[in-house]
C-alpha cells in the first residue's frame, strides 16, 4: 500500500457529505459482517441530522489529502463519562490504522476533557471490533439485544487524577528522606 499522511481534526460542516457516504458504507458493512437485519440508523442519516451531530457531539475526521477517510463521534456528559458512537472507516482502508489514529484523538480529548470512563456498543459478534476495542482499552461490561442483536456495552477507564496523584505522594515521600 502506498503511504498516506494522515491529519485528523474536528469535523466541519463541508465534510458532512463524506461523513454521510462513509458511514453509509461502514455501517452497510458492520451490519451485514454481524448479521444484523433490523433498522441500522446511520443508513439513513440525513445532512441535517449530521449538521446536527456537528452542533452537539465532538465528531473527529481522518483526511488524506482532502478526502474522508474515517470519522467517529462522542458526547460528553456533565458527568465525567463519554459516549462514542459510529467511529467508521472506509472500506478498502479497514485494518490499516485510520480507526487507532482516531481513537487516539479521542483519548487525547477524553483525557484533557477529564473524562473517566468512555462507553461504546459493539455487536458482540463483530469479533474483530471487540479484540481492537480490547486493544484499545476498553472491556466489556455487559450485554443487551435492545436492537435485535445481542449488543455489547463497553467501557474505558481513564485514572488521569489518580496517576498525577500517585506521582505527587512519591515526590513527598522521596523528597522528606
Amino acid at each position: 500500500m502506498k503511504k498516506m499522511t494522515l491529519v485528523v481534526r474536528k469535523a466541519i460542516e463541508s465534510d458532512i457529505p463524506q461523513i454521510q457516504a462513509l458511514s453509509r458504507e461502514a455501517f452497510r458493512i458492520y451490519a451485514e459482517r454481524a448479521g444484523i437485519t433490523e433498522h441500522v440508523s446511520p443508513l439513513a442519516e440525513t445532512y441535517e441530522d449530521l449538521k446536527k451531530e456537528l452542533e452537539n457531539k465532538l465528531v473527529f475526521v481522518a483526511l488524506s489529502d482532502d478526502t474522508v477517510m474515517g470519522s467517529v463521534r462522542v458526547v460528553l456528559n456533565s458527568d465525567k463519562t463519554a459516549y462514542l458512537s459510529r467511529l467508521g472507516v472506509i472500506g478498502t482502508f479497514q485494518s490499516e490504522g485510520i480507526g487507532t489514529i482516531l481513537m487516539n484523538a479521542v483519548d487525547n480529548e477524553m483525557r484533557k476533557s477529564g473524562v473517566t470512563n468512555l462507553y461504546l456498543h459493539t455487536a458482540s459478534r463483530m469479533l474483530s471490533l471487540v479484540r481492537f476495542y480490547y486493544g484499545r482499552g476498553f472491556y466489556i461490561e455487559s450485554t443487551t439485544r435492545d436492537r435485535g442483536y445481542i449488543r455489547a456495552l463497553l467501557c474505558k477507564e481513564y485514572k488521569i487524577e489518580a496517576a498525577e496523584d500517585s506521582i505527587s505522594f512519591k515526590e513527598e515521600i522521596f523528597g522528606a528522606m
